[in-house]
């Protein structure tokens, strides 16, 4: 027997950021949107007010200070964030990074505790300009040099990357080795010598949530920054990155398209053109059945899979296709939700316009819908199609 029930522990949880998010943070998105920002008091009171009702770095363990949630429990949650932008999230939720959780002795008062009590501000460089889908192919180096390393080149597309107190860096510790050994992570804070933050880089959507480049320029580091050990950042980002994927892409994906698809079915049921509801319309009720069905077969995805890395599995094939559908799924409902409006939907009055241009990203970043597709595929031309067996 397979049980779909939710704790209730979990459903109250999932609740109160619902209701935080509605009554709280939606408010505030016109503002956000307008401005590209808000005032920093505005945001801190509502960071503060998350951080008491203990909403902050929900996905860190409790060892450390977090939430302690499940991959389960954190997409519930991710779900209810979704219904609300990017940068608010980032602004009031916080963007904790897992891999944090590696740091050791000294890098724990400094980096990691801070980061998981909302004091600090951390950026994660990876991007550059010859290095997207392709981690590996980075050109940033590190050079060790006595006790220390010497940082060179240069990131792009990075998230808080103008505000951040310090960046996780990834770079090449030996070029020849590159993915299998040869990539290493440092803790660089903002006010190292030969680290700058470059331009600004507007995006199409996310206003609000600033992406900037950063650059290295004979930044010397002391081996005591390196996050993990020398030689295995690349290693330690992809045991990282799932829950990323499944939560802040998937379910984030889901609550935002659950939000579009109820603007959409009220509107249907309102608006009327030609004596009746243009929900009593068969291609409106077309739109609307392709929504729904879309959303929930999303969401199946993502909480199947949630439960196989609670268990202490390795989806990495369902993560991938997770990424693909959930992100196109997203891009498929926000266009409809603006076809069921018509006109409406195309202004700025609603935020069907915003999720429009935020839900286009989400084909890209942490690997474009192509590169998982080819994950996909590999792996099936080498071990077959696999989803039976003694576990759903």
């Amino acid at each position: 027997m397979i049980d779909f029930q939710i704790p209730e522990e979990t459903r109250l949880l999932v609740d109160t950021v619902r209701r935080f998010v509605e009554n709280e943070v939606q408010p505030l998105e016109e503002e956000m949107e307008a401005r590209e920002g808000l005032a920093p008091e505005v945001l801190a009171g509502l960071k503060a007010k998350a951080i008491g009702l203990g909403l902050f770095a929900m996905n860190m363990p409790e060892e450390v200070g977090g939430g302690g949630l499940s991959a389960v429990e954190m997409c519930l949650v991710e779900e209810q964030l979704g219904k609300t932008t990017e940068a608010l999230i980032r602004n009031i939720f916080g963007q904790v990074y897992e891999m944090l959780t590696t740091c050791r002795g000294r890098q724990r008062e400094e980096y990691l505790f801070p980061s998981v009590r909302g004091e600090r501000i951390c950026a994660f460089g990876i991007t550059e300009p010859e290095a997207g889908s392709d981690a590996a192919s980075i050109r940033t180096t590190a050079v060790r040099d006595g006790d220390d390393y010497v940082l060179n080149g240069s990131k792009h597309f990075i998230s808080d990357g103008d505000i951040a107190d310090f960046a996780v860096v990834m770079a090449l510790t030996d070029p020849e080795k590159r993915a299998r050994g040869g990539i290493t992570l440092f803790l660089v804070d903002r006010d190292t010598p030969g680290y700058r933050v470059g331009r600004v880089q507007p995006m199409m959507g996310h206003l609000g949530c600033n992406h900037a480049e950063l650059v290295f320029e004979n930044c010397r580091v002391g081996a005591d920054k390196v996050l993990g050990e020398p030689g295995e950042g690349f290693r330690l980002i992809m045991s990282t990155v799932s829950r990323v994927r499944l939560a802040h892409i998937g379910a984030r994906s889901v609550g935002m398209a659950t939000r579009v698809l109820e603007l959409a079915r009220n509107h249907a049921a309102e608006r009327r053109q030609f004596g009746q509801p243009i929900g009593e319309f068969q291609m409106v009720q077309k739109m609307l059945a392709d929504m729904a069905t879309d959303i929930f077969a999303a969401r199946m995805m993502i909480l199947n899979t949630a439960w196989e890395l609670d268990q202490g599995r390795d989806p990495r094939d369902k993560l991938s296709m997770v990424k693909v559908y959930a992100s196109e799924m997203m891009n498929r409902v926000a266009d409809q939700g603006i076809q069921v409006f018509g006109g409406m939907g195309w202004c700025k009055e609603l935020p069907l316009e915003r999720v429009y241009r935020d839900s286009r990203v989400l084909r890209i970043y942490d690997g474009t819908s192509e590169i998982h597709r080819m994950l996909i595929a590999r792996n099936l031309l080498r071990n077959g199609f696999a989803l039976e067996g003694d576990h759903v």
